[in-house]
């Protein structure tokens, strides 16, 4: 499930707390807002809408401050979307590792990112590492984002909470599962956020038809599923 985002550090200046620069307010109306869509919550301070000036302190603060209260108290817990069913019997020592992300459901934090992947490791507390990289190739480079996960309903429930901007989290749910753990289909939130993984850089033969099939079922919009240029001879180069 891989996610990039990019946190605001508050700054003070002559006593007044400001968003150090335009590009910071931007990422992190950006986050909070991307968070706040996955879990149905819809504000107009989308960050393509933003224009607040660096000097603007006083809407700085009231802006943040209205974004964080609202996904503070909606997004403690990522809720499960309706009819949503996490695979039970789940090994969570057997899901992590490296994953392809192979297809999703395009947003602003992964638009345009090829050979997107994720990698899943287990921390001395018992949460789930993240770290989710990405190529670019308008700017020739690959974005790398961290974050941490833990399980929502029990461990053996393929339900976890994931952040990469705490404390906000973003559900990640996962419905479809290979026995052997070599693909996955993921569902967030809600429904426009989805991702299918796979151990391999490409699916199975007819997998992708039945992923395709389960999630139209789920009421996923499958005309919005894009395919991700993800093969083992990518001319931009591999991530080592």
């Amino acid at each position: 499930m891989p996610l990039f985002h990019r946190p605001c550090k508050t700054r003070c200046a002559n006593a007044y707390p400001t968003c150090g620069n335009q590009e910071d307010l931007h990422n992190t109306v950006q986050s909070l807002t991307t968070v706040l869509q996955q879990h149905g919550i819809h504000t107009q301070a989308q960050s393509g809408s933003t224009n607040m000036r660096p000097s603007s302190a006083v809407l700085c603060a009231t802006a943040l401050a209205a974004l964080a209260g609202t996904a503070l108290y909606a997004i403690r817990n990522p809720r499960t979307p309706p009819d949503i069913h996490p695979v039970e019997n789940f090994d969570l020592s057997r899901y992590l590792g490296k994953w392809y992300e192979v297809a999703r459901i395009e947003h602003s934090f992964e638009r345009g990112l090829q050979r997107t992947q994720a990698e899943y490791g287990l921390l001395q507390d018992g949460s789930i590492q993240v770290t989710n990289r990405g190529y670019d190739p308008k700017r020739g480079e690959w974005k790398i984002s961290h974050g941490k996960a833990t399980p929502t309903l029990a461990p053996d429930i393929a339900a976890l909470k994931v952040s990469f901007f705490r404390p906000f989290y973003g559900g990640y749910n996962v419905v479809a599962l290979d026995k052997d753990y070599e693909w996955a289909m993921v569902i967030g939130s809600n429904l426009d956020y989805f991702w299918i993984l796979s151990r391999q850089p490409s699916l199975p033969e007819g997998i992708g038809d039945r992923l395709l099939h389960q999630a139209s079922l789920l009421g996923v919009d499958t005309q919005k599923i894009l395919w991700v240029h993800q093969d083992g001879v990518n001319p931009t180069g591999s991530y080592k």
